[in-house]
């Protein structure tokens, strides 16, 4: 088991429904981890825009 697979199961048993964030090679483990759970990753474009679309979705 991958470090991001451990990362987005505990997401998962948080409740995480939704990750917002800026894809990049840094974090494409993270991403692809996403892409196999129930988690909806949505890209954004800018970091800013990432952190209020986190605040918008509470």
């Amino acid at each position: 088991m991958k470090a991001s697979d451990l990362f987005v199961k505990a997401l998962k048993n948080e409740g995480v429904e939704y990750v917002f964030g800026v894809p990049g090679e840094e974090n494409l483990d993270l991403i692809e981890s996403l892409r196999n759970s129930s988690i909806q990753f949505t890209a954004m474009g800018h970091e800013q825009s990432a952190r209020f679309m986190t605040c918008s979705v509470r």
